[in-house]
């Protein structure tokens, strides 16, 4: 399916079929980016590394605001989205680390 701006859209089928079409994008980069943080979780374990590391949240979550509102999003809801994403993430590397977060 082309994809097509909002505006260029003329029916609420034709929406919903382009929102489903962004999901399936969604959800291929957010399995993408879970290989990364399963990897991440690898390297912490042998590093030494806690899985939590608020600074760099901190990072990304600043970064995620700037980005969200250059594209024109809001960028509450981006910043909202992306520490559900992050904790999420987080709590599985404390799975592969063991409950304290550090090694099993």
């Amino acid at each position: 399916m082309t994809r097509k701006a909002p505006r260029d859209v003329e029916t609420m089928a034709e929406l919903r079929a382009q929102i489903d079409a962004i999901d399936r994008a969604l959800l291929a980069l957010l399995a993408e980016r879970q290989g990364h943080v399963d990897r991440a979780a690898e390297l912490k374990r042998a590093e030494g590394i806690s899985a939590a590391a608020p600074g760099r949240v901190a990072e990304v979550l600043a970064r995620v605001r700037e980005r969200a509102a250059a594209a024109g999003m809001d960028a509450d809801i981006a910043q909202a989205m992306w520490r559900v994403m992050i904790e999420g993430f987080i709590a599985r590397e404390e799975r592969v680390l063991g409950k304290d977060g550090t090694d099993a």
